[in-house]
């Protein structure tokens, strides 16, 4: 089904289009969906978004005075239009709304200028792309008509169903929660229709989790597993390193889990060393020249974890086809890096490849590796039978080690992903080093083989910024500012967790490391980390280009490429590398003296587009700025899904302790009460400022504090308290505890 937003990207790609390469181009053919067009065609023409020009094309009108932007709403009605980085917010009135819901994409025209401190505040003149296509509802009777109630309460419509829809009504003791269908959307005075497509009881079964968190979240479940087929390998030149070690790193304990890339190392004269990094060559395989991929990925941009497995975006024939297995023969996407004595690298180079996984390396390996004391020796059980390969181990451990100290001194931060106490959550929790989108990095843990496999690929993902920048090519990829410190006066507020022992430096700063240091109690350091986490924006994938804004040229920019089996990001930069492969341009016409373009430095001699137009357009079809939006809109639902997928199994975990009573610490506090860790469980939960009877408190936002007026009892992060759990709502994913 197209949307009106669906029309602007096409026009916006096009110099204009006429009405029946226009119908062409969104699959229209039915009269019906004509008509709807129509409808469209002529609003947006009067919103002056779209002009029809004297040959009857339709074009997209530049510089319009609306402004595109999501709606954003809480759970109070407050309504925001937000437009991205670095810019207001606009305030949109509830009976301005025009029907949006949360998460609609919307077009905003502002109506009154912002002043001081005041939000600009806007009128939604249209709605381009509904969020919600389904909603999660509560079926209820309201004044003898069935209305589907949504559960998110940041939408304020509800939903008119027919009469048979009755059998679901919403029951307490069964918690049954009904999948809406969205027949038609409330507009004006029409309300919105619908009717029950699925059923979920969600009381005492955990079965149905899966499908309740990935439906609140606005996920689809995948069905087909064989969503795209494999297209045959083209015969071509390749580097056979099939008789060399290649290692594959994997903590992930699910068979379908992204696939990841091998790492090869070679030592050569003068204690040099050439580091190979080995990719699944997802590139060669999709067609992503076609429509109909694009549109199946339109429907999921990044493999994504259940429970007991993952669900892939591309899925199964692929990934039979690319991944890698002990002993088997694999085309490959490599990466060449010459590193010096220092594991410093001096010159790199792309290449196709073929090459053999010699060992899988878990995580009980490299526990073992960095346990042992002497290296001379080899004691323990568990790594003799791997005994050849120990030595080039060590050295591909060492060289990640040392990639990460001089990531440190970049600027970047180390912060640890917090403890998981609930099995089917592991793979939630195992580093993920296709992650860039929480704008700090993971500690590295010998029980976690994939924190050492991170610094290599970081290494890796940054190379390709600098090649492809080099060269003026397109890349999609993260940006994050050279920081390493966090204001004085912020650390103030939590002053009481660290040691005497600290130094501001001249401009009232202190480092991250130095924060964490300086702090000796394990709870504190937990609470510590979460707060310092919470300074670091989602950061969201960003369209890389040659001429980059100003306001960008201090930040540093990383392009990942090395796990297409994770995210289309990392597929869009790998098939950028394999078409300058096979597809760039290595010399002038006339000229027989060709340039490996594929090598560091090699831009200095080239004064020549290395694309030919053809490729050129196929590259632009996926580096541009609507593929990034839907790339982002996407990954903010995947970030929202594991949060509350780990809040509802830790509810369920504390569902069976109600009654009990646990020890725990403050986590934070706020105006209506705190939030409590129960330690032993690594669950946290509520207790409201309400069941603190024997006082009235008042919130001391200065000193993040409770206090009681009469008592002068305070509670604030970081206290030890005892606590019972008293209740949980499985819908909102809350606990609710009481002080005992």
């Amino acid at each position: 089904m197209f949307t009106s937003s669906l029309i602007i990207d096409n026009l916006h790609q096009s110099e204009g289009l006429e009405y029946k390469k226009l119908c062409r181009s969104l699959k229209i053919t039915k009269k019906s969906d004509k008509d709807k067009l129509d409808i469209a065609l002529q609003a947006l023409e009067k919103l002056e978004i779209i002009n029809k020009n004297e040959k009857n094309e339709y074009t997209y009108i530049e510089n319009t005075e609306h402004i595109v932007a999501k709606i954003r709403c809480s759970s109070k009605g407050y309504c925001f239009a937000v437009r991205g980085k670095n810019k207001e917010d606009i305030y949109i009135k509830e009976n301005l709304l025009n029907d949006a819901w949360n998460g609609d994409k919307v077009l905003v025209r502002i109506i009154k200028e912002g002043y001081r401190r005041r939000s600009p505040e806007g009128i939604v003149d249209c709605i381009l792309e509904r969020s919600n296509q389904t909603l999660l509802s509560k079926v209820e009777i309201i004044n003898n008509d069935l209305y589907a109630v949504p559960i998110d309460d940041r939408i304020l419509s509800k939903i008119k169903l027919p009469k048979e829809d009755k059998r679901y009504t919403y029951q307490t003791e069964n918690k049954n929660i009904v999948k809406v269908e969205i027949d038609r959307f409330p507009i004006a005075q029409d309300e919105g229709l619908g009717h029950v497509i699925q059923e979920l009881k969600l009381n005492n079964n955990e079965e149905l989790d899966t499908d309740f968190v990935l439906s609140k979240s606005n996920i689809a479940k995948l069905e087909n597993i064989n969503l795209i087929k494999s297209k045959k390998i083209e015969k071509r030149e390749r580097i056979d390193l099939s008789d060399k070690n290649s290692y594959l790193f994997k903590s992930w304990n699910s068979d379908n889990s992204p696939m990841l890339p091998m790492i090869q190392i070679e030592h050569e004269k003068d204690q040099n060393t050439k580091l190979w990094i080995h990719t699944n060559n997802l590139a060669e395989r999709i067609d992503l020249n076609t429509k109909k991929s694009l549109e199946i990925f339109s429907n999921s941009f990044e493999t994504l974890p259940l429970l007991s497995n993952w669900q892939s975006y591309f899925g199964e024939s692929i990934r039979k086809a690319s991944e890698f297995n002990v002993g088997k023969k694999n085309e490959a996407i490599s990466l060449c890096m010459h590193l010096n004595s220092n594991n410093e690298i001096t010159e790199w180079s792309f290449h196709l490849t073929l090459v053999k996984c010699a060992l899988i390396v878990d995580s009980n390996y490299t526990d073992a590796l960095l346990s042992r004391k002497n290296k001379n020796r080899i004691t323990s059980r568990l790594i003799k039978p791997i005994k050849e390969y120990i030595g080039e181990l060590d050295k591909i451990l060492e060289i990640s080690t040392s990639f990460r100290q001089g990531q440190l001194l970049k600027g970047n931060v180390e912060i640890p992903s917090p403890l998981n106490k609930i099995e089917s959550l592991n793979d939630f929790f195992i580093h993920n080093p296709a992650e860039y989108s929480k704008g700090y990095l993971e500690p590295l843990k010998k029980e976690d083989c994939q924190t050492y496999l991170s610094p290599i690929l970081h290494e890796g993902n940054l190379i390709w910024f600098k090649h492809s920048n080099q060269y003026g090519l397109k890349s999609a990829g993260y940006t994050s500012n050279e920081l390493d410190y966090v204001t004085g006066n912020e650390i103030i507020k939590y002053s009481e967790f660290l040691g005497n022992n600290i130094e501001l430096n001249e401009d009232g700063n202190l480092t991250f490391s130095q924060i964490i240091k300086s702090c000796d109690d394990e709870n504190k350091k937990i609470i510590l980390n979460k707060l310092l986490a919470n300074e670091f924006k989602k950061n969201e994938v960003f369209l890389i280009t040659k001429n980059i804004d100003n306001n960008e040229s201090e930040k540093l920019f990383i392009s990942p490429w090395t796990i297409p089996g994770y995210d289309f990001t990392n597929l869009m930069n790998q098939y950028c590398i394999y078409n300058m492969i096979i597809n760039g341009k290595k010399s002038k016409k006339n000229n027989t003296n060709e340039i490996n373009i594929m090598e560091s430095n090699s831009w200095n001699l080239v004064n020549w587009d290395i694309f030919n137009p053809s490729i050129s357009k196929i590259i632009n079809t996926l580096f541009n700025k609507f593929i990034i939006d839907k790339i982002n809109d996407y990954k903010n639902k995947i970030n929202q899904y594991k949060s509350n997928m780990i809040s509802i199994k830790k509810v369920r975990k504390a569902e069976t302790l109600i009654g009990n009573t646990f020890d725990g610490f403050i986590l934070s506090v706020q105006s209506y009460g705190f939030f409590v860790e129960i330690s032993n469980l690594n669950v946290e939960g509520l207790v409201h400022v309400s069941t603190l009877n024997n006082d009235w408190y008042e919130y001391r936002s200065r000193q993040n504090l409770l206090i009681g007026r009469k008592s002068k009892k305070s509670y604030k992060i970081g206290d030890e308290i005892e606590v019972k759990i008293v209740k949980v709502d499985i819908l909102k994913y809350q606990i609710d505890l009481e002080i005992t």
